[in-house]
Formats: structure tokens, sequence, C-alpha cells
């Protein structure tokens, strides 16, 4: 007999999680929505020639390769199956950004641009499953494509914080500007090696200052150049300080600058609007992904141990890959699976999420079960999330069923109770018994 089991990096969901899971969709969804982006859907298989040369060698490697067929290598030699491509030419999304891009492109005379979306389905890398890292996750992705206005990203501080105060998870936006690192690779002289600086420098958090200097000179840089980038990388003080102390690390870099002006324009804004939202101009901030040419973003939980929950950028030259050269764009992406368990750990999940029914009739025998198929429309039609047990048993087989099930309320007619046109309301969170005219039901199950 084969043991049932599902692939390392991937989980099932319980009834209980899809719930809290489906609370934190519908939030994001929410504030997107607000803000007047429109749903899109795309395929979970791209074109591996869509996928490849997108991410950086590291995320290249990270791509699932799908078969072309379940048969399709048996009439393939030995020399064909070395060749790869001719039995793989699809690839599982890595994330939802260049699919986004592809479909631009492919639908640019649908479009009306500026064109807002957003996206919540699941990508797919090939990672090394640990705690927070899957290798199948959602994403909620929102990005405005077809405009260079520093707009976009503002409203994108703003959208960040909204969804976080709405799912009560205290947060810190970390902001950077490639065109800054671009800038700081020309001040230490190794403008040619922009992206494998960025590569290094973007794993500080996790491997310390010591292992990203070890890595930058294993990819040529000479320790002088490494010395006079350390104290860019270990800045600290306000955004204002920071940007002020750069105008003159930078000052020989056009790019570098038009950069900073970015950053200030942005963080100008926030202060205007009065974001409660903490953003913070982070110099290691590298975002390794080789599409980003301005803002960079990435938002941390103050309160849980765990790595980036929302992370993304400009990039303003994606489309230019298939053929649509010059239309810039805008987005974040909010990861389902991280928040998740940021407010698991937390505890901030509402009772109300926890239970997808909010009250039950108990069934008493053919002349009470009539009468609650009645009573069971009204509540129903109230809005209120109701059922029956679906045949007679005893009644503390019934309350159990609705202790374990996590129903919060028992509704109980039975002869009594039909004699006297009233249910007996029960409470199974605070054990509180009351008798309810059956006019008043729905009003007593809404107020608990």
């Amino acid at each position: 007999m084969q043991k049932p089991s599902i692939p390392k990096g991937t989980r099932d969901f319980s009834p209980a999680e899809m719930m809290r899971r489906n609370y934190i969709f519908d939030t994001i969804r929410g504030v997107f929505r607000l803000y007047g982006f429109a749903p899109l859907e795309t395929p979970s298989m791209e074109n591996l020639s869509t996928l490849l040369g997108k991410y950086g060698d590291e995320g290249d490697k990270l791509l699932f390769r799908v078969l072309n067929s379940g048969d399709y290598a048996a009439g393939l030699c030995e020399c064909d199956l070395r060749s790869f491509s001719k039995i793989c030419e699809k690839g599982l999304r890595y994330d939802l950004t260049v699919p986004f891009a592809r479909y631009v492109v492919q639908h640019q005379g649908e479009i009306t641009f500026p064109f807002k979306r957003y996206q919540m389905q699941p990508v797919w890398r090939a990672d090394r499953p640990q705690k927070g890292r899957y290798r199948e996750f959602y994403q909620c992705d929102v990005d405005v494509i077809g405009t260079r206005s520093l707009l976009c990203e503002v409203e994108l501080v703003e959208i960040v914080e909204r969804v976080f105060a709405r799912l009560g998870i205290r947060t810190v936006l970390k902001m950077n500007n490639r065109k800054i690192l671009y800038g700081i690779a020309e001040a230490i002289g190794h403008a040619d090696k922009m992206m494998d600086i960025t590569v290094a420098i973007d794993k500080l958090d996790k491997i310390g200052l010591d292992n990203v200097k070890a890595e930058l000179a294993a990819r040529g840089l000479e320790q002088e150049a490494i010395d006079r980038l350390q104290p860019i990388l270990e800045l600290n003080g306000s955004n204002a300080g920071k940007i002020a102390t750069l105008r003159t690390v930078l000052a020989g870099s056009e790019t570098g600058l038009r950069g900073l002006d970015e950053v200030e324009t942005i963080f100008g804004h926030v202060e205007r609007l009065g974001i409660a939202l903490p953003v913070e101009l982070d110099l290691s901030l590298a975002r390794g992904l080789n599409y980003y040419t301005g803002a960079i973003f990435e938002v941390k939980a103050l309160d849980y141990p765990i790595g980036s929950i929302s992370g993304g950028g400009r990039y303003d030259d994606l489309t230019g890959i298939f053929g649509m050269p010059n239309v810039s764009g805008v987005g974040i992406s909010f990861g389902a699976d991280r928040i998740y368990d940021v407010m698991t750990g937390l505890g901030l999940f509402p009772e109300a999420v926890n239970h997808a029914t909010e009250v039950i009739f108990v069934n008493l025998g053919a002349a009470e079960e009539a009468a609650s198929l009645g009573l069971l429309r009204t509540l129903r039609d109230a809005g209120i999330a109701a059922e029956i047990y679906p045949e007679p048993a005893k009644m503390k087989k019934q309350m159990e069923y609705a202790n374990r099930r996590g129903i919060p309320h028992v509704a109980i007619v039975g002869s009594q109770e039909l004699e006297a046109g009233a249910a007996t309301l029960k409470n199974m969170l605070t054990g509180e018994q009351r008798t309810v005219p059956f006019a008043e039901l729905a009003r007593a199950v809404k107020q608990g």
C-alpha cells in the first residue's frame, strides 16, 4: 500500500487554514481595489524562453522545468536527452511580474495605459525548503505599467501602510534605488560589476557583512574597493542625513544623483501625507532581480523573526524583452504565506475567521427538522452561515460535533420550543443559554 505524501516544500491547507488565508487574501484584495487596480490571472506555466534570463543566474537555477509530456523522452536517443531543451520547453512561473510583462506586450492593443492590475496566484521555486521558505507559495502582486510618475511609488507605500494596518502587523518599509546602487558601484570604481555587487549585498541580512565581503572579493573586487563600499553600507542616521552624505559620495555619478532625487521626492510625499508606516532608506537593500531599474522596496515585520513579507520595485524596460521597449512599470508583491506565519505567530486572526458556520440546529426528529429548515432559510436570507445536523442523533453527539467544528452557536428546536414558538440558543463559547422567539433569531445570532 502506498503511503500518502506530498512533495517537500508544498502544503495542504485545512478548512481552518483556508479561512485564515482567505482573510488575508480578502484584506489585500480590498486595499488593491480601493486604489483602482483590476484583477488579472495568467497560466501556471510559461514558455521557458519567457522566464529564462529575467531573474539572474541564481534565479534561473530555481526554475521548475516541465517536460513536454509524460512519455516524450521515450523516443529520444541518449544524445537527445543531453539536449534538455528538446524535452523541456515550459516552466512553472517563478513570479508574477514577468508573466505580467508578457501579458502586457501580447495584449497591448486591448490595454488602456497606464494599466493597473493586481494578481493573486501561486508561484514555484526549486529552493531548499525551510521555515518561511516554500517551493510553492502565493504572491499578491499589484503593478502599474505605462508611466514613470513617482506618484505610483507613493501609492504603493500607501497600499503597504493600509494592508498591514488592516491585518494588525507592525512593519517597516525599507527603500533603496538601483540608480543609487549604480552610483555607488561607479564611486568605488566598479560600474562594470554592478550586478555582482547587488547580488552580493542583497545577502547582507542572511549571511552577514564578512561573508558579503568575501563574496565580493570572489567576484573580482579588490580590497580597496570593498573597503570603500563598507562605510556606505553601514551608513546610519535619518533619511535626510543619509541622502546628504550620499550627495557628496556620489557627486561624480549622474545616475546616482538621479536616484537620490527620486527617493527624496518619494520621502517628501510620504511626509506630507502623514503616512504612519516607518519608511527608511536602506543602502544594503539591493533585490538581486535583473529587471529592477529604480526604486526598490522590502517590508519587514517588527514583532516576528522572518524574512521580508513584501517587496518590489520599478522596472523601466521589462516589456522590451518581449519587443515593446520603453514602457516603465512599478509594483510590489505581498507574500501571503509569510504573512500567514506572522499572523499565526502573533495571534492576530480575528476569532470570527476561525469558523465557517455561525449557528447549527440540532436535529431532534421529523417535526422539529421541518421547523428548523424554515428557520435556516430565514437565517441564510439574513446573511448568516447556518446548517442543521443531517440526521437525528443524541443531543450529546450533536453538541460535541458543534464543539469540534468551533461553531459558536447551537439552536435547539424541540417539542417545547415548537409549542412556544421560540428556539433555545446556546453560546458555545460562554455556555450561556437563552430563549429567543423565532422571529428574532437572526438578530440574536448577529448580536452574539
